[in-house]
């Protein structure tokens, strides 16, 4: 039997997970403004991924890095969530 299928399938399910708590995180700490870390991770995780002769590990690290760029678009949708009153806004943080 080959599992590579369905641990591709829990993997992609936990990076999402995963992702999630690091937007509301990360916007609550920094804001918006460390997007272009986001950028960076997730463009050196899918050329990395061109790289991996292994099918899991390449579409992991695929994964991921698609994750990275989402969360791009996610941390924007979280300052409007935020705006919003949605969730908390960190009072320390004057940006």
């Amino acid at each position: 039997m080959y599992f590579q299928g369905i641990i591709i399938a829990i993997a992609t399910f936990l990076i999402i997970g995963v992702f999630h708590p690091i937007v509301i995180k990360t916007e609550y700490y920094w804001g918006v403004r460390c997007w272009p870390l986001f950028a960076i991770v997730g463009i050196v995780l899918l050329v990395a991924s061109l790289f991996v002769s292994s099918t899991l590990y390449a579409a992991i690290m695929g994964v991921t890095g698609c994750s990275s760029l989402w969360s791009i678009l996610e941390l924007f949708q979280q300052r409007e969530r935020v705006r919003k009153g949605w969730f908390p806004k960190n009072p320390r943080r004057t940006s």
